[in-house]
């Protein structure tokens, strides 16, 4: 895939693929323990890199761009299975934010 795609046409081909080469999709609490075990494995990354724990010898060939991408894949998931339009629940959550915290952060003094 060399074009960039929308987070709808994303939720279109995660569907597709599940469908097709995935045969079907697992239960929405599969889904939601997968969808942990792969925040965990991110996680674990971000330790390691940004945090104080030391790289083991095991984590030589992982991939963080990978790793969110897997987070990525199931969330997709799980809002195909539930109905959920994730474009539009984002351009809500945006609303509700810039609502919400329109003056929280610049008048937060730990930021500065």
């Amino acid at each position: 895939m060399s074009k960039e795609i929308t987070i709808s046409e994303a939720q279109k081909l995660v569907d597709e693929w599940i469908k097709t080469v995935g045969v079907r999709y697992f239960n929405e609490l599969t889904n939601t323990a997968i969808l942990m075990e792969e925040v965990g494995e991110l996680a674990r990354i971000m330790a390691r890199k940004y945090g104080e724990q030391s790289f083991k010898e095991s984590d030589n060939e992982v991939n963080m761009a990978d790793e969110m991408a897997d987070v990525l894949w199931v969330l997709m998931c799980l809002a195909n299975q539930t109905g959920v339009d994730l474009t539009d629940a984002l351009q809500k959550n945006f609303e509700k934010k810039n609502i919400r915290d329109k003056d929280r952060h610049k008048e937060n003094k730990k930021l500065f």
